[in-house]
């Protein structure tokens, strides 16, 4: 067996989430009437020292970056918003190609059997994973995932196109969607950053992502193998300068 090194870079910028809980709008007490709100300078009704979540959702939704969907944890991403990640994404692609790596489409649906097979990968997926069930009014034989990373999907393929030395390096990047069933206090565009390293026996990881809570978001994920742990340091080193260029 052919000892290889994968590098999975995954960088999302979750462009969906959702607004802080809106106020009840119930008078007080003792028949006092209710305090309007005075508008801000930039016509915001909420101002950023006393209520930042309030007012952070009315500045993407006034900003017209997002427009909320009848979908919990689905937005709409509007032009001003898609134009930010278009300009990321003509800077990323670009750079990558520069180091050769290729771009790919791998399907959207996965079935059980792969989840089955990567499931200490997906472990901590698994309650976020969202399945097809139906067709129509009928029930499907076997229920699809849809997919909420895209290793389980790829890897299989890696192993049957990488046969020996002359197959590497090999480099793909995917540009697509993910979905997660989760929702948690969304907010769109606010994330935690998380980065950490992953290894096992036959893969060295760095991932590199962007996270806030919403069910659907783009998404790029690069994924590398080569022959050597030195040549897959590399890589990675490489491509999260461009992450942080970002």
């Amino acid at each position: 067996m052919i000892p290889l090194r994968h590098i999975c870079n995954r960088w999302s910028f979750r462009m969906a989430g959702g607004g802080a809980d809106k106020p009840s709008g119930k008078q007080s007490g003792g028949g006092k009437k209710k305090e309007v709100k005075k508008e801000t300078g930039l016509g915001l009704s909420n101002r950023k020292a006393e209520n930042f979540g309030e007012w952070y959702s009315e500045v993407v939704v006034n900003g017209e970056m997002i427009e909320y969907y009848d979908i919990s944890g689905c937005y709409i991403l509007r032009p001003w918003a898609m134009s930010i990640w278009e300009v990321m994404q003509v800077f990323f692609d670009a750079e990558i190609k520069k180091m050769k790596v290729k771009n790919c489409y791998f399907p959207l649906f996965v079935s059980p059997s792969v989840l089955q097979k990567e499931k200490d990968h997906v472990e901590g997926f698994a309650p976020e994973v969202a399945w097809v069930t139906k067709s129509g009014v009928s029930d499907l034989e076997i229920p699809i995932a849809i997919r909420p990373t895209s290793e389980t999907v790829m890897y299989p393929y890696y192993s049957k196109w990488i046969r020996g030395h002359r197959d590497l390096p090999l480099k793909l990047n995917q540009w697509c969607n993910v979905v997660r069933w989760e929702f948690s206090n969304p907010t769109p565009f606010i994330r935690d950053s998380e980065s950490k390293k992953i290894l096992c026996s036959l893969s060295f990881g760095l991932n590199a992502y962007f996270d806030h809570r919403s069910r659907e978001f783009l998404w790029q994920e690069g994924h590398t193998a080569f022959a050597t742990k030195e040549e897959a340091d590399a890589e990675v080193l490489g491509s999260s300068n461009y992450y942080g260029r970002l």
